[in-house]
């Protein structure tokens, strides 16, 4: 079973139409500096909150350490997309920094943690995010429960934030 079904064309797709670059050696593991763009405008309205408000320069410094995919983002968004229907409460209590950085760990997990060599560790997130692993774990919890753990997302739901990204 793979997830993500003809996973070489997505890839070349994202490298081309997010700012990737051309070279096919060209690492997939962090965010183009246009999709950090949107992350952060996207992020900032749906968590208006002042405080830990999200920065450019925090998105590209987590997803430096931490290896964002593009992917992850995409996954991220469709949780967050969720998150806007069922739970707009959480959205309003959360910043856009600790949202930013608590979706994309748990799309993260759910697309690359399969528990024996590519594991995901939250002490690393939190390290990543400069956040304290205690931090990291309360903020997995909560979000969890907030999207009441319903994170299998079907691919063709991937595939429209692609879209929505490319526009």
């Amino acid at each position: 079973f793979q997830f993500l079904p003809r996973h070489q064309q997505l890839s070349e797709r994202v490298r081309k139409r997010l700012y990737y670059g051309w070279d096919k050696d060209c690492s997939l593991d962090n965010l183009s500096s246009p999709v950090a763009d949107i992350a952060v405008e996207l992020l900032q309205k749906v968590a208006p909150s002042p405080i830990r408000r999200l920065q450019k320069k925090y998105v590209s410094h987590v997803s430096r350490e931490a290896c964002i995919s593009p992917c992850s983002m995409m996954l991220a968004l469709v949780y967050i997309e969720r998150l806007r229907h069922r739970n707009p409460e959480y959205l309003q209590q959360i910043s856009s920094s600790d949202l930013f950085l608590i979706s994309m760990m748990v799309a993260s997990k759910y697309l690359y943690d399969e528990g024996e060599e590519e594991e995901v560790f939250n002490d690393e997130w939190g390290a990543a995010g400069k956040v304290d692993v205690q931090t990291i774990n309360t903020l997995e919890m909560n979000f969890l429960s907030a999207i009441d753990w319903s994170l299998y997302t079907d691919p063709r739901e991937l595939f429209e934030v692609l879209s929505w990204l490319e526009g």
